[in-house]
């Protein structure tokens, strides 16, 4: 990982294309911009966290629900 101290308003350059600003600096966090093309995703990383902690909870099978399912009468013929 690279560390860096930048200031308000200094920059940082990834690539050729996408640009991280540095807005503010307070003490409870650093409001940074980013410039990047379109087709770059950003996102923060606690969104896709939860994302992925609700993806896995919807995708678990309930062993009641699943025992109910098995109980149902097979459909007509």
């Amino acid at each position: 990982m690279l560390v860096l101290s930048r200031r308000i308003g200094e920059k940082l350059v990834i690539g050729s294309d996408i640009v991280v600003t540095v807005l503010d600096v307070r003490s409870d966090g650093v409001r940074v911009g980013i410039d990047a093309p379109s087709e770059i995703r950003v996102t923060r990383a606690e969104i896709l966290e939860a994302i992925e902690r609700e993806n896995a909870a919807s995708a678990a099978v309930d062993d009641a629900a699943a025992d109910g399912l098995r109980r149902l009468p097979p459909p007509p013929a």
